[in-house]
């Protein structure tokens, strides 16, 4: 079992590029579902990948890229995925780490394309060395970085209609949530938490960005290192901004709760938790740019119109 120590450094890595020293932009498709034909080249991380075909035998070594793969309906051509794609349940999840990634082990599973939200250790161009096209797919810092990547998977796995049609669902569900919200929301303060050491987010990032869409402000914007995207708060920082809201999206890693965080020092006189507005978020849900982001968006929602009184 991970200690929560190490959980924290996992969450913020898994989250901050920059933090992990990772400098990948977000992938534009190079076509369109009614352009798409084999033999495909699209433009990815600076490179040119070609595809002769649709490939057959992905691996997933990215959690977010795994659940696209499968609501795109690309599902079947994934032979296995790492050890954090814990969604949907039925995805073939083995050993492999995205944290961790080892070449030998990848290459012996005869992969026709490997994808990837990070370069690390190089393994971009050990695999490009091995005549294995990959694909990566960075964290997001909007909605837009979503679409476009849920579209690239679609155009290469031949599964372009499909990827068009979620990304326009996903739109379409998003902006009706929105539509939802109480006038009552706006300007309401919010502290997110991604784990027990108080790391959080700022309004930079794609998590940050679907609370701004809530019109909430970020106490975290105001965070003396807020330039990363990801500080680190204390106790005392939250006590004083005293946010209307709290979203906990610990609660799986590391056992956070309303009543934990209340027991902290002079957390239990914070309005949010003595109004009952502090409120657990699914750790994997809001750790992910993909298509369930729209449960984010609906989770983030239905809490700030209770808060509102609606």
């Amino acid at each position: 079992m991970k200690s929560k120590s190490l959980v924290a450094v996992a969450v913020v890595c898994a989250l901050a590029l920059t933090a992990c020293g990772r400098n990948n932009e977000p992938v534009i498709p190079a076509t369109s579902a009614a352009q798409a034909a084999f033999p495909l080249t699209v433009s990815n991380n600076n490179a040119e990948v070609t595809f002769d075909a649709a490939p057959k035998a992905i691996i997933s070594l990215s959690p977010t890229a795994t659940e696209m793969l499968f609501a795109i309906g690309a599902g079947q051509q994934v032979i296995a995925v790492d050890d954090q794609s814990t969604f949907p349940t039925d995805a073939p999840i083995s050993d492999l780490s995205g944290f961790t990634p080892n070449l030998e082990a990848i290459v012996a599973k005869h992969p026709d394309l490997v994808v990837v939200s990070n370069d690390i250790d190089n393994i971009v161009s050990s695999l490009r060395t091995a005549q294995i096209p990959v694909l990566v797919e960075p964290a997001a810092t909007t909605l837009e970085d979503t679409y476009a990547q849920i579209n690239e998977l679609g155009v290469v796995t031949d599964h372009a209609t499909e990827a068009e049609l979620l990304a326009t669902s996903m739109k379409s569900k998003i902006d009706e949530q929105i539509a939802l919200l109480s006038p009552k929301a706006h300007g309401l303060t919010f502290y997110h938490e991604l784990d027990n050491t108080m790391y959080t987010v700022t309004s930079a990032t794609f998590i940050g960005s679907i609370y701004a869409m809530a019109g909430l402000v970020n106490i975290a914007d105001a965070a003396p290192d807020a330039s990363s995207g990801y500080p680190q708060l204390s106790a005392e920082f939250i006590v004083k901004a005293d946010p209307d809201l709290i979203f906990l999206a610990d609660n799986t890693c590391c056992s956070v709760t309303a009543v934990e965080l209340a027991k902290r020092p002079g957390m239990g006189a914070l309005k949010a938790v003595t109004n009952g507005n502090a409120t657990l978020i699914d750790d994997d849900i809001s750790s992910r740019w993909g298509p369930r982001t729209v449960d984010l968006v609906t989770a983030i929602v239905t809490a700030v119109n209770k808060a509102a009184g609606k």
